[in-house]
């Protein structure tokens, strides 16, 4: 009986290494996915711009019109924090 016990032990160990090879694998396999997917999107997006010119151009300009509005609301954003912070002033 003293024998059985450490070949069950090994058994165990060989059980849970295994279930944990299969995680670790199923988990790189999603990444391999995620990373298969988004090399496919790139490629088309590729493929879209060099076939539509007029498309990278209307992305440049999409680009700045974002841009330029994100600017404007953090300047808007840091008035009214100013703003706040003078009227908590004047009540205190």
């Amino acid at each position: 009986m003293a024998k059985s016990e450490p070949r069950e032990r090994n058994y165990d160990n060989m059980v849970k290494m295994v279930e944990d090879l299969n995680r670790d694998l199923e988990k790189l396999l999603e990444e391999m996915e995620k990373l298969s997917v988004q090399a496919t999107w790139m490629a088309y997006d590729m493929v879209v711009t060099r076939t539509n010119p007029d498309l990278a151009n209307s992305m440049r300009q999409l680009e700045n019109a974002f841009l330029n509005c994100k600017e404007e609301m953090e300047k808007k954003w840091q008035e009214v924090l100013r703003e706040s912070n003078s009227e908590e002033q004047k009540n205190e």
